[in-house]
């Protein structure tokens, strides 16, 4: 079993893949609600900084901002770069304290599906640095899995299984936010994708 999960991580590395998987499970619903969260309509186009992009696809659902895509994956920032092409930047790297941006403070910055990839400190950083980027008023976003104790079987089954060998419980994402960001609204979501999946969504503003 642990060589075919392996194997199913590694090939959804590629993004043609992990493309059809995205959209077998109907992450396009679970995209919508994260550009609700994103956007608002009382800004005429918001600076945004996508930390861990993939391939971008959340970037179909932002209409009329400024988009900067941060992710080591060669082949995800190339598909993206091919998908839409000056309508963002996109930096196949880790965003690290040191990157130099070139593109100012953002008003909002995206983590989605990234925490559960990081330990706690490497969690506290990122937050660090998510905050210190930021424009007075903005706000951090962030999309994980979660476990919760009323989820489906099917659902922590599978998160079981992820790729990110860090997923918390909801008030464990929020408790690492409250780190950097005292005001953070917390939700945890079943129905987000058409399988049994339980998502942790932070909007954490400054």
């Amino acid at each position: 079993m642990a060589e075919i999960t392996q194997g199913l991580r590694a090939v959804l590395n590629h993004p043609a893949i992990y493309g059809l998987f995205q959209w077998a499970v109907g992450a396009n619903r679970l995209r919508r609600h994260i550009a609700r969260l994103t956007l608002d309509r009382g800004v005429q186009r918001l600076r945004v900084l996508d930390v861990g992009c993939g391939p971008a696809d959340l970037l179909d659902f932002l209409p009329n901002v400024d988009y900067v895509g941060f992710d080591p994956n060669p082949d995800y920032v190339a598909a993206a770069r091919r998908r839409f092409g000056d309508h963002g930047t996109f930096f196949q790297q880790q965003l690290e304290a040191t990157t130099s941006l070139d593109h100012g403070t953002f008003d909002r910055v995206l983590a989605v599906g990234l925490l559960h990839h990081l330990d706690d400190p490497a969690a506290r950083h990122l937050f660090a640095l998510a905050r210190g980027l930021l424009r007075p008023g903005g706000c951090l976003v962030t999309v994980d899995a979660c476990y919760a104790p009323d989820q489906h079987w099917l659902a922590r089954w599978l998160i079981a299984r992820d790729r990110g060998q860090n997923v918390r419980h909801l008030e464990g994402y929020r408790s690492l936010a409250e780190s950097e960001f005292p005001e953070c609204q917390a939700e945890c979501r079943h129905n987000l994708l058409n399988i049994p999946y339980t998502h942790a969504l932070l909007r954490c503003s400054v």
